[in-house]
């Protein structure tokens, strides 16, 4: 089994499993820090621009040791999914939060992480099917 197939193993194993409104209730209480705003270069590879803002919950631990990643919209819609990641360079894998993100904003997120699969690719997990999500929008 490639990187790709148990990336997407687990993506459905975490969608059965999360509980998306603890996950609110985290966010609630301990708030987001946003350490790369959109347009922002991340600090190691300035050729990367974030097409928007990116932070982390303050108080979390992923499994790379650090908070747990959130990519954060304009859409004022909540905790719509995640993004199960696979770093090829750093082999690790992480969970991205999509928070406040419109439609427009999941898929750029999802884009962002799978520009090059060679390095970084990821599996979009949705709160609910897109579809509802458009019809809120």
């Amino acid at each position: 089994m490639n990187a790709a197939q148990s990336l997407h193993i687990l993506a459905n194993l975490f969608a059965q499993s999360i509980d998306w409104a603890a996950w609110e209730g985290i966010i609630e209480s301990g708030g987001i820090t946003i350490d790369r705003p959109a347009g922002q270069p991340h600090p190691a590879f300035p050729e990367i621009i974030y097409p928007m803002d990116y932070g982390f919950v303050p108080g979390t631990r992923s499994s790379d040791g650090e908070p747990v990643d959130v990519f954060v919209g304009t859409g004022g819609t909540g905790l719509q999914g995640a993004i199960l990641t696979h770093d090829y360079r750093q082999k690790k894998r992480e969970v991205k939060l999509l928070l406040d993100c419109s439609p427009k904003e999941v898929y750029t997120a999802h884009g962002f992480i799978n520009f090059d699969r060679s390095l970084l690719e990821g599996v979009l997990v949705l709160r609910e099917p897109m579809h509802l999500l458009w019809e809120k929008s």
